[in-house]
């Protein structure tokens, strides 16, 4: 399922051509008893999904919470 996914989108994000404009990162979890658990399928090289994580990490810890909020 997480392939068939992944080709979906990235056929949708970048076409059926061989350049590659849009990556993207997918992550499944279930909401109950996951136990940080997370299946995850990417477009990219890992080594820089680690570092697209850590810096989004940091924005949403610097961001003001906004649940809630309109």
């Amino acid at each position: 399922m997480m392939n068939g996914l992944a080709h979906g989108l990235d056929e949708i994000l970048n076409g059926h051509g061989s350049g590659k404009k849009n990556g993207f990162v997918l992550m499944v979890f279930p909401f109950t008893g996951h136990d940080g658990r997370c299946n995850y399928i990417s477009n990219a090289r890992r080594e820089d999904i680690v570092v697209l994580l850590k810096e989004q990490l940091a924005r949403f810890e610097g961001q003001p919470d906004m649940e809630g909020k309109a």
